[in-house]
């Protein structure tokens, strides 16, 4: 065994339920390695009741937890956004000056993200970033993702075409690696239960059901507000068994729980799960009949299952899509048709053929290998923008 002092110390950094389900396969493939010592810094959402006390779950991981960082605001609203977002850089630098890690491992786009590479920025301390390169052009989130490439010095990214944008970024190619999402690699290893078992687990419907997770697309919150008014109108008028789940930290995010909770309370039809976990957001795609919202799971997770997704707005503009998806707009009318072509019987044969762009399931074990060999050469901070990035497109 390889002695704690002399091992890389890597830092993995997670806001929210869905970055801790989708880094968790690599976390654990980095800790199998015994030149590395792994652990969390837990933060955000994580702490909140109302987005369900997500820090249960990191706390059951098999990794120990290294830092709980605190500073989201009581609300979401612009002004207290901002106020979580200055509270957020004080609290990671603080954190990373505590435990003076190697590496961080960070994945995607939130602005919570955002703040912890500023942090180890100036901490001086690499950044190794993941599922960057990709493309939401609804959410504020497209903006950070790209910047938190700008900020990194080793780069997992899901697809080709995302590995592609990095390199036109000026990032050198020998730091961008096409990975595939580790979220394939934990949804070939969670326990499936069958519908009545996974109902009274989770207090999910026991028939057939919908799935629905709406976030707010944060460049137009009014489109959010007509989003949300026609979702919920479908919804009611079909009157089928519906699971909803809870938004996140975002601005409105509160607004669209609260206006979902009053939902189910008055349509015992729908049901709401605040946070269904890793294990059981898996088993919800896997039962339901359709999912409709805007969530990024819809695209890249959803596909796994052939789950047909009704995509609403311009919150996943952009992004790579496997022919699961129909997009549609806020309009009722709008949602209702696509509903229906993604229930009906041609639409979901077509699903179950569907090959995942986002990777094959074995995502963690090559995110694994590109950290341990950056972290076994020289770990300088120093950039610069390379100009021989490969210009053609993947095949």
């Amino acid at each position: 065994m390889t002695d704690r002092a002399t091992r890389t110390r890597i830092a993995v950094v997670t806001s929210t339920r869905a970055d801790f389900s989708i880094l968790q396969p690599a976390a654990d493939a980095l800790a199998a390695r015994p030149e590395l010592d792994v652990g969390w810094i837990a933060s955000g959402a994580h702490f909140v009741h109302a987005f369900g006390d997500t820090i249960d779950e990191v706390r059951k991981s098999s990794l120990p937890i290294w830092e709980e960082v605190h500073f989201l605001a009581e609300d979401d609203g612009d002004d207290s956004l901002v106020l979580s977002a200055g509270r957020a850089l004080a609290a990671y630098g603080e954190a990373l000056g505590r435990l003076k890690p190697d590496l961080v491992l960070l994945l995607g786009d939130r602005w919570e993200i955002h703040n912890c590479a500023t942090a180890a920025t100036l901490r001086r301390i690499p950044i190794a970033h993941v599922h960057g390169g990709e493309e939401s052009e609804g959410a504020i989130d497209n903006v950070l993702r790209h910047s938190i490439t700008k900020l990194a010095h080793l780069h997992l990214a899901a697809t080709e075409l995302a590995a592609l944008r990095i390199r036109r970024m000026g990032e050198a190619a020998d730091r961008v690696f096409a990975t595939g999402s580790p979220s394939l690699d934990k949804l070939a290893g969670i326990r499936y239960l069958d519908r009545s078992a996974f109902a009274a687990a989770y207090g999910a419907p026991r028939e057939p059901f919908l799935l629905v997770t709406y976030h707010p697309q944060t460049t137009d919150l009014a489109a959010t507000e007509r989003g949300l008014s026609s979702l919920l109108a479908v919804v009611k008028a079909r009157a089928v068994p519906t699971l909803f789940t809870f938004s996140n930290a975002d601005s409105y995010g509160r607004t669209i729980n609260a206006a979902i909770a009053d939902f189910c309370a008055v349509n015992d039809f729908a049901k709401v799960a605040p946070s269904l976990g890793g294990e059981g957001y898996a088993n919800a795609m896997k039962h339901a009949l359709a999912m409709l919202g805007n969530s990024s799971s819809g695209i890249i997770e959803a596909a796994y299952f052939g789950l047909p997704v009704v995509n609403i707005g311009e919150r996943q503009r952009g992004r790579e899509r496997s022919g699961n998806t129909i997009d549609t707009d806020e309009s009722a009318d709008g949602i209702a048709d696509a509903l229906d072509q993604a229930l009906s019987a041609e639409f979901r044969e077509r699903c179950g053929k569907l090959v995942n762009v986002y990777g094959d399931g074995h995502a963690a074990a090559r995110i694994a290998e590109a950290v341990a060999n950056y972290c076994a050469g020289p770990m300088s901070v120093a950039k610069r923008f390379s100009l021989e990035a490969d210009q053609r497109a993947p095949d």
